[in-house]
């Protein structure tokens, strides 16, 4: 059988320019959330993407510096802040399944940043925990030092306030950053306190932090890394059995070849650094995994995109080969700032992160570039960090000027992995679905059904709403709209 579509009508206030959030399915309805020159509404969808109710959202200020969703069975919390005058606030309001607030928004919390920060004016992030028990709210401001100082709410499922805290943590050089900021069920804070080269290509030193829900105090675990270069660093807990991954490409010599899987494990209920290894990849590892590369430089455009926990405590590894091609001969890869410049100070508060687009044509037309998106690679590794399987699925998209309809979206149904990409067939994309199941074997799927000529789908920007439920956005003469595909 093949999988079932359902589009939604276009509506005619969702031009391409609207910027979107899918929200997700509560007490029966999907939410999506969009955004048009300070106009915000919230879309009602029943199960059949039928529009039920077009909610708008005149309590918000005109214009936002960002908003987060929390989604439930029964409700929505949105995290929002702006900047009225000299402060930025953040503020919660409690949406119910259709797109409506029965109480006022309730202050997070307040910070006066000046006038002249309106450009780069974000100052709170948002995190929450797989199980959505705990909701963290936080800034991190600069002392006179350099040092980081960390102001944190912390927050139960029912937005009940838990605890505060006010913390430094030391910035030796301008080369350290922060990434990898998770929540876990327990509401303890992780991250990984990195620093790199003065070129910033590599990184060369790293430690795993701890700020546990009801200390005001950071613990650190360094990591050994011995005589190994790392690329971006990535992490994933495991809330079931108080493990943290950290993993990364790693290379053996400044601009050398990607040479296989860093990978660390850490206790950090106990603190403790369990193993720390690296996966060598094999020549026929690499040989599969070349698309236009040498067998030696296999794996130098791939990206960790994805890392999936397994029942056994192991974990699969999802990367993408990606690079572009320009007139001016100035590719944007590996080497040129692929991740953009580091320490991405304001003079007030930083973002760790920037967010994920609600608008994905923002900035995202330049002339004359090429983007290439390329193969996946899908690597199993065990619990004790070797290397159970591996697998590639073939692709080959490009497209000049926007990826917007490049890359992935990848399935979780449980029994197998499933990914959805567009390939250009005369002109047209086509979706494609492939799957890898839990023994690495993959399959290619039957074409999609419903798949109605005139949807353009952007596969990257989806949601898995459900066990076995997507909602993918997709254009349609100039409209955005919005595909389910039930698995």
């Amino acid at each position: 059988m093949a999988q079932k579509i359902t589009y939604t009508e276009p509506e005619k206030d969702d031009y391409k320019s609207t910027e979107f959030e899918i929200i997700g399915r509560v007490s029966g309805n999907i939410l999506v959330y969009k955004s048009d020159r300070g106009d915000y509404v919230v879309s009602v969808y029943d199960n059949a993407m039928q529009l039920k109710d077009r909610v708008k959202l005149d309590f918000l200020p005109k214009k936002l510096i960002s908003v987060d969703f929390i989604n439930y069975a029964d409700k929505v919390y949105m995290l929002y802040q702006f900047q009225r005058k000299e402060a930025v606030y953040s503020f919660c309001a409690t949406m119910n399944g259709d797109g409506k607030f029965n109480d006022a928004p309730v202050l997070v919390d307040s910070t006066r940043i000046g006038y002249y920060a309106k450009d780069n004016n974000k100052v709170y992030s948002v995190e929450y925990s797989e199980d959505k028990s705990k909701i963290l709210v936080y800034k991190i401001n600069q002392d006179k030092e350099n040092d980081n100082v960390f102001y944190t709410f912390l927050y139960d499922s029912a937005f009940h306030f838990m605890n505060n805290s006010r913390l430094s943590l030391p910035m030796e050089s301008k080369r350290h950053f922060l990434s990898n900021f998770t929540l876990t069920n327990d509401g303890d804070l992780l991250f990984n306190k990195l620093e790199r080269t003065n070129n910033r290509d590599y990184i060369v030193s790293g430690s795993l932090v701890i700020k546990r829900a009801a200390v005001d105090s950071f613990e650190t675990v360094p990591m050994e890394l011995k005589t190994t270069l790392l690329d971006e660093v990535k992490m994933k807990i495991d809330n079931n059995t108080h493990k943290a991954l950290v993993t990364s490409f790693y290379y053996r010599q400044k601009r050398g070849n990607v040479e296989g899987l860093y990978v660390s494990k850490y206790d950090y209920a106990a603190k403790t650094l369990l193993y720390e290894k690296e996966v060598v990849f094999s020549p026929e590892l690499k040989s599969n995994a070349r698309g236009e590369s040498s067998t030696n430089a296999a794996f130098n455009d791939y990206f960790i995109r994805k890392i999936i926990n397994t029942k056994n405590g192991g974990f699969i590894l999802t990367a993408e080969s990606f690079y572009t091609t320009n007139r001016n001969n100035q590719p944007w890869n590996r080497w040129n700032y692929m991740y953009g410049p580091y320490g991405m100070y304001t003079p007030y508060y930083y973002s760790p992160y920037s967010p994920w687009y609600y608008n994905p044509w923002y900035n995202n037309y330049s002339m004359g570039t090429r983007y290439n998106y390329d193969n996946i690679g899908v690597l199993s590794v065990d619990d004790d960090g070797n290397l159970l399987w591996s697998n590639f699925i073939r692709k080959n998209q490009f497209d000049e000027g926007n990826d917007l309809y490049l890359s992935y979206l990848m399935v979780n149904i449980g029994s197998e992995l499933r990914f959805l990409y567009n390939e250009l067939e005369r002109r047209d994309f086509i979706v494609t679905d492939t799957g890898i199941e839990p023994d690495g074997t993959s399959s290619r799927k039957p074409t999609l059904r419903n798949l109605d000529k005139g949807f353009t789908w952007m596969p990257r920007y989806g949601k898995q709403i459900s066990a076995r439920t997507v909602l993918v956005p997709c254009i349609y003469r100039s409209y955005i709209c919005f595909a389910k595909v039930d698995f």
